[in-house]
């Protein structure tokens, strides 16, 4: 218990900050189908029943000067295309194909930027591998914690903010606050750090298949493709994707950006819980030739079950109840990280200007 303390205090002392980053951004992003509902012309247009509809409005968007690198298509909760350029540069589309709001930077939409720094830390791969052990680190932070509370449990009394800004009063309110969301801390933390490393998943999941199966069942074809046709026939491949999978909404396309590398359709089928689906085809730029699919409700049962942690980790399941719930969790880690650095930080400073005032009476 002596060395739990202390390791717990200082560790939190150190990435609560980012813990909180953590916290915040993901909450927001929660709701980011919403905030864009809001801002966004068309954001809140129905989307249409009848994927190859948007054949018209692809072969616009593909026949733009400065070609997308992906498109993801309207859902049922946000009605315009995003595309996606490159170095931070995207726009959003109506139904039409007509751009309705462009930005050459990632700092231009609020959105984007939240995305990068929830999933990147603003720092590409390496960010990422942050991100992953910041969730590893906070699951050590939920069980560390439980074990502290439990020395104090006759002490217990559940408040949304502490009842002063005193160090005591925050530890107890971190201590009490954080035994009752630990559950929904422990499913941030835990999809969140299988999101980043996939070989905890391959763990967590080996029961229901055997180690590899995962990386494996999700490998792209080893086919090369040609170099993209500059006439593309879009609409054509929109028909084949859907008299291929007739129930399914066409969810993104990306484009390749150097020759070797094929056309990927995403498409989502009823029952599937990940937003863009993981059923694949995958086309050769060339000619249009349809090279391999893949069916996400065949694949091994460990990758259907890991292709429910985004959804789970996001909320893209469980409705507005659901979303509410991880709003709560959200914000109850960035309230646990910063308020933690404030005590820890604030009651050292404020103990250390003492005992330097007196030295220097003592030096005078």
């Amino acid at each position: 218990m002596r060395w739990i303390d202390p390791i717990h205090r200082w560790t939190g002392a150190i990435i609560g900050v980012l813990l909180a980053a953590m916290g915040i951004s993901g909450t927001l992003l929660i709701h980011e189908d919403a905030w864009l509902r809001a801002t966004v012309p068309h954001a809140s247009d129905t989307r249409a029943a009848d994927p190859t509809a948007y054949g018209p409005a692809l072969e616009k968007l593909m026949a733009d000067p400065t070609q997308p690198a992906n498109v993801i298509f309207p859902s049922d909760s946000l009605g315009v295309f995003t595309l996606s350029f490159g170095e931070g540069a995207g726009a959003y589309a109506d139904a039409s194909g007509a751009i309705v709001s462009r930005w050459h930077s990632k700092w231009e939409r609020p959105e984007v930027w939240l995305f990068d720094l929830h999933h990147h830390m603003l720092m590409g791969d390496t960010g990422t591998t942050i991100v992953g052990i910041l969730a590893l680190t906070g699951l050590g932070f939920v069980v560390t914690g439980l074990v502290l509370w439990w020395r104090n449990r006759k002490n217990f009394k559940l408040r949304a903010l502490p009842s002063s800004m005193s160090r005591l009063q925050i530890v107890r309110h971190h201590r009490d606050l954080g035994l009752v969301m630990s559950p929904l801390l422990v499913v941030l933390f835990l999809t969140g750090s299988m999101l980043v490393f996939r070989p905890i998943a391959d763990v967590l999941f080996a029961p229901l298949s055997s180690t590899g199966t995962i990386t494996a069942s999700l490998e792209q074809p080893k086919e090369k493709g040609g170099r993209l046709a500059a006439s593309f026939d879009w609409r054509a491949l929109m028909h084949v994707v859907h008299n291929a999978y007739p129930d399914g909404q066409v969810r993104g396309i990306s484009v390749p950006r150097r020759e070797g590398q094929l056309i990927r359709v995403r498409v989502k089928q009823p029952g599937e819980w990940l937003p863009n689906g993981r059923t694949m085809l995958w086309f050769d730029p060339a000619n249009g030739r349809l090279v391999d699919s893949r069916d996400a409700t065949t694949l091994p049962l460990a990758t259907r079950a890991y292709n429910v942690v985004f959804p789970i980790h996001a909320s893209k399941v469980g409705g507005l109840l659901y979303k509410l719930v991880m709003t709560a969790a959200g914000l109850t880690l960035a309230m646990l990280g910063s308020f933690a650095v404030y005590a820890f930080w604030g009651f050292r400073m404020r103990r250390e200007r003492p005992a330097v005032a007196a030295g220097e009476r003592v030096a005078g």
